[in-house]
């Protein structure tokens, strides 16, 4: 059985499509503005799944960051496209699924030099079941309250994502 590689969605600077690429080799230290997107899920206390990326992660490998992230497959939508990676990575049914910041955009440089180049809406969505998370995406997962959240990573960014430390402000002022 033959699996199709993963594609990502290339973007102009103007966020316009144009063209697809493999996902295993767009990420490197030229990486070229593609699609992707980031979702934050909330249990019914309020708090928010926080991950730790597995080990074996191309970048940010052992770094803590939002619940998930992904990038929609040609012609899938992102509500589709969020409910697939949430199977995928945490085995996590959703609900609720809200866009928060339509129009989050970042360029980041891991240690290794690998290039994160993405226009990523960001999502908020709640957990509709347990989590039953991969250990190829996932090494540790925690539900954590915000605030104190907001305030470790405000204190120790280097210990976080580059795309968490970016969105967590913006999200507070939502």
């Amino acid at each position: 059985m033959t699996t199709t590689p993963e594609q990502v969605i290339l973007l102009s600077d103007d966020g316009s499509p144009i063209g697809v690429a493999d996902k295993h080799t767009v990420h490197t230290d030229d990486t070229p503005l593609h699609l992707a997107f980031s979702c934050h899920v909330f249990d019914d206390e309020g708090r928010v799944l926080v991950t730790r990326r597995a080990l074996t992660k191309v970048t940010w490998p052992g770094v803590w960051t939002n619940s998930f992230c992904g990038h929609p497959a040609p012609g899938e939508s992102f509500d589709d496209a969020v409910v697939r990676r949430a199977e995928r990575e945490l085995g996590l049914e959703i609900e609720g699924l809200e866009l928060a910041l339509p129009d989050f955009r970042y360029l980041a440089i891991d240690a290794s030099g690998i290039v994160e180049n993405e226009i990523c809406p960001v999502f908020t969505a709640r957990a509709a079941g347990p989590v039953s998370a991969s250990p190829d995406e996932v090494a540790e997962w925690r539900w954590a309250d915000a605030a104190e959240l907001g305030l470790a990573v405000s204190l120790t960014p280097w210990a976080f994502s580059p795309w968490l430390a970016l969105q967590l402000p913006q999200l507070g002022r939502r």
